[in-house]
């Protein structure tokens, strides 16, 4: 279910008999046609399990099933919003950045320190983003939002991306991810000492980065 960008801040998907999608709470703006709302207590496509691996990583971003026929705005805190389109591969983002997502993806929990060991731990206390970060799996369409706009830098094997961790907002594709250190290049230019870390992405998908080091 493709979500039609209405501009930089609003978004618009279109639902038929049979469809469902996913959104956070208070994220309806406006809708048209004959559409239901009703809260999720099932966590999603990933059932009882996705739901108490979101109750394991403390997250308190609730879920809302939106079904029935007609057309349905979403925005949430004149957030900018980035859609992006899975083909079968995984997502890797934060519970509070999902605006809303395709009913028909499979939705998980992974612990952070299944990549990068300790580092990865250490890197969920960086940028604020705890022990664990949320997975959406299979084909279709995903929003999520950021601070400032967003830009989607490919990864490629060989061509690593490096990125402020505090500016990461999500990345899919056989992506392996670790935080690592950059003594100096943040301390020159007078920055926080958590800023000291860099978190580099390497294999092949893409990562997207929000134009500000703002968590929402």
């Amino acid at each position: 279910m493709p979500f039609r960008e209405i501009n930089s801040k609003m978004v618009e998907a279109t639902l038929a008999p049979g469809q469902k999608l996913f959104s956070q709470r208070g994220a309806m703006l406006a809708y048209r046609g004959e559409v239901s709302f009703t809260p999720n207590i099932q966590g999603g496509q990933g059932g009882v399990a996705s739901m108490i691996g979101r109750r394991v990583a403390g997250e308190a971003t609730p879920l809302m099933t939106v079904e029935g026929s007609g057309t349905v705005m979403f925005g949430h805190g004149g957030h900018h919003i980035q859609v992006i389109n899975l083909s079968g591969d995984t997502l890797h983002v934060e519970a509070d950045r999902l605006l809303a997502f395709d009913g028909t993806l499979q939705q998980g929990t992974m612990f952070m320190g299944s990549q990068g060991g300790v580092m990865g731990m250490v890197r969920g206390q960086v940028t604020g983003q705890g022990l664990f970060t949320t997975t959406l799996k299979g084909h279709g369409a995903v929003a999520v939002m950021a601070h400032g706009g967003v830009i989607e830098l490919p990864i490629t094997p060989g061509r690593d991306v490096h990125v402020d961790p505090q500016a990461y907002v999500a990345h899919h594709g056989d992506v392996h991810n670790k935080l690592s250190t950059a003594v100096g290049w943040r301390d020159m230019v007078g920055r926080g000492s958590g800023e000291a870390f860099q978190l580099e992405l390497s294999g092949n998908g893409a990562v997207y980065v929000q134009a500000s080091e703002e968590k929402l």
